[in-house]
């Protein structure tokens, strides 16, 4: 096994990125993180103990991201001495925008990877890189524009440093609301409701206002006013931006004439009732439509309604240290929330690393390194002795669960331990001052 103390291991990264292919990167510059696994290559990094882990960590996170509901805020911290990233996986409405923001503390001149990738609903196809950098303070904005296209976000920091982190996933509409001075509580009939007898399904939502209410762009186009049967006095705006048409019906009069370039927030014409909305209240019926589509549920591009992500609150003390569970069979979730699929069942007394938190819940690390969230009622501080083991032989303790860990110390027997949780045959123990794991007879283990 190589080992690398940390001066040198930083060094080593010096001296690579001033190697001969770092003009190349210059010229044909790579995404943030993929430049520096080159530089850990090209330092011959990636063979060691702590290059291999860093390496591992990332496709781990990636390949299991966290299923997080929107809107999400999270806290967490990276240990220097522990490779880790962290990943949540997001699944905004089409027609919505997505933000995402990245906010760090570490030493001056530390790097902090992000990445967003699009994850196809097609799991044939690859995930694609959107958007990346290395800085501590980071912002993404994307449109949501695929049915089941979900989005990932990948956090890792350079090797050997300890950063502390907030992550935010809020979302909001991606066009102007289309009626002046109403949001989306004016909209009182939405996609998919039956017309006609249910010969027929609603393919717009109708936003009620008084009549002569202007009606607005929802962004920079194109428009073309006009009449037709069912929508009566209409206008559509081509929007070329993102290769659709937004369809205004029902107006009791036109403010623009076809061929006018338009933008964001103009006023288009004038709510009203005509068409076949002669019988009802006035109100403007709005739509979206793809070419090769068709119309599309127009309600995720316009809803106002912007819930602002929850503070972890106090929960976040815990953040950074190892924690046991107070429960009996408490339950590891996928992502933040009771909604979130069930991972597996975690016994009373388990060790676990703290990694986050969000909201009432707490991302953690088990000893064998599978990842989820637990309800932070379930945890407490490894801070105090449960019990103590007594040992009858002379015994390894370990760094980690697993009997090819390397040893930390060695307990003298008899003598009996103090006992600050467990993980399957193992009990973490106090030793000489450091704590390790301790492999407990297979007669006697829980």
């Amino acid at each position: 096994m190589s080992v690398i103390r940390p001066l040198a291991l930083v060094s080593l990264l010096a001296l690579a990125a001033c190697g001969p292919g770092a003009l190349r990167e210059q010229l044909e510059p790579r995404p943030p993180r993929e430049a520096y696994v080159r530089q850990l290559q090209a330092a011959d990094l990636h063979r060691t103990a702590v290059g291999r882990d860093w390496l591992a960590a990332g496709d781990r996170a990636l390949a299991a991201p966290a299923v997080a509901a929107l809107p999400l805020r999270e806290q967490g911290a990276f240990a220097a001495e522990q490779p880790g990233a962290v990943a949540w996986r997001v699944a905004p409405r089409r027609g919505q925008r997505l933000t995402v923001r990245v906010e760090a503390a570490a030493d001056s001149g530390t790097r902090l990877f992000s990445e967003l990738y699009a994850v196809p609903a097609d799991t044939a196809r690859a995930p694609r890189l959107l958007e990346s950098a290395d800085s501590l303070a980071t912002s993404y904005t994307l449109e949501a524009d695929e049915d089941g296209t979900t989005y990932v976000l990948r956090l890792q920091p350079e090797l050997l440093r300890a950063v502390r982190w907030s992550v935010t996933f809020e979302t909001g509409p991606s066009l102007a609301f289309p009626v002046d001075g109403r949001d989306s509580r004016a909209v009182r009939s939405v996609w998919g409701a039956t017309r006609d007898g249910g010969a027929r399904s609603h393919e717009g939502i109708d936003i009620f206002a008084p009549r002569g209410t202007p009606v607005l762009a929802g962004s920079d186009g194109v428009a073309w006013a006009g009449e037709n049967r069912l929508g009566g006095t209409v206008v559509f705006l081509r929007d070329t931006r993102r290769g659709q048409s937004l369809y205004y019906a029902h107006l009791d009069r036109h403010a623009v004439a076809t061929g006018a370039r338009v933008r964001t927030g103009d006023t288009l014409g004038f709510v009203g009732n005509t068409g076949n909305a002669r019988t009802t209240a006035p109100h403007l019926h709005f739509g979206v439509y793809r070419r090769g589509e068709g119309a599309i549920d127009p309600y995720p591009f316009v809803d106002t309604r912007v819930t602002a992500a929850a503070r972890p609150g106090r929960d976040t003390t815990l953040v950074g240290r190892l924690a046991r569970t107070t429960r009996e069979d408490a339950a590891l979730r996928a992502g933040p929330g009771e909604r979130a699929a069930r991972v597996r069942a975690v016994p009373r007394q388990t060790v676990v690393a703290v990694e986050g938190a969000s909201a009432g819940w707490l991302r953690v690390r088990l000893p064998d390194r599978t990842t989820g969230y637990l309800a932070a009622g379930a945890l407490e501080p490894a801070d105090r002795p449960v019990a103590r083991e007594q040992v009858a032989a002379a015994a390894p303790v370990r760094a980690r669960p697993d009997p090819a860990a390397p040893d930390v110390g060695l307990v003298a027997a008899p003598v009996e331990a103090p006992v600050y949780g467990r993980f399957g045959r193992y009990v973490l123990v106090e030793v000489d001052g450091r704590r390790g794991w301790l492999e407990r007879p297979a007669a006697r283990a829980d």
